[in-house]
């Protein structure tokens, strides 16, 4: 896995709440477990027409958008189902941060993720960043007054730092501490497993297999 330290990409407005995984990644792109190929289908509804053209009336397929990196969102992004492939979708589109705002607060609290979409994008390479739902505000009204907007996500840090022409904004969030040292140092579950791999190995050659 490619880690992940700083990241500073254009960023695109996907101005919906409960977006579902398979709106992410709709069911019939689900016959491969191969992690390639699924970019040009996220979003496949919205994204193209009954003709299977790219439509130019949804905001994501604008041309100031085409080489975004960083997308911002509405709560409770990736909801539904627990398919991997919506975030295997999402990376191959070439999405290397997502935003998104929590709503409330105690037991009431809607997150800005659902919580297995939110480790599937740890597992791959995809950083997620929750915000309070006034940050998130802020953040889509720069997006929409000025094109190409730029953004920072710094990882170690745990900071988002938006690059507008009136000055750079920075905003915190906060990460689970062992996800993000898996992403700093680039290590997946196999990855990290592997790590031990001699132990592993010390283990089998002594270890009574009857057992």
């Amino acid at each position: 896995m490619k880690p992940f330290t700083q990241h500073r990409g254009i960023v695109a407005p996907l101005n919906r709440a409960n977006v579902d995984t398979d709106q992410i990644i709709p069911k019939q792109f689900l016959k491969s477990i191969k992690r390639t190929g699924f970019g040009p289908s996220a979003f496949f509804d919205w994204r193209y027409d009954k003709e299977g053209e790219l439509n130019p009336n949804w905001e994501y397929n604008h041309p100031r958008y085409h080489h975004r990196s960083i997308l911002v969102t509405r709560n409770n992004f990736g909801c539904g189902s627990s398919r991997e492939h919506a975030v295997w979708a999402l990376a191959q589109d070439g999405l290397r941060a997502i935003i998104a705002p929590y709503r409330g607060t105690g037991d009431g609290q809607i997150p800005g993720f659902a919580d297995i979409f939110k480790n599937n994008c740890a597992k791959n390479g995809l950083v997620t960043v929750e915000l309070s739902e006034d940050e998130v505000e802020e953040i889509f009204q720069t997006v929409y007054a000025e094109e190409g907007l730029e953004a920072t996500v710094d990882l170690p840090g745990q900071k988002l730092i938006v690059h507008a022409a009136t000055g750079d904004t920075t905003y915190s969030f906060d990460y689970d501490s062992s996800n993000k040292d898996k992403l700093i140092r680039g290590l997946d579950d196999i990855e990290e497993t592997l790590q031990y791999e001699d132990a592993i190995s010390r283990f089998e050659e002594n270890h009574e297999t009857w057992i």
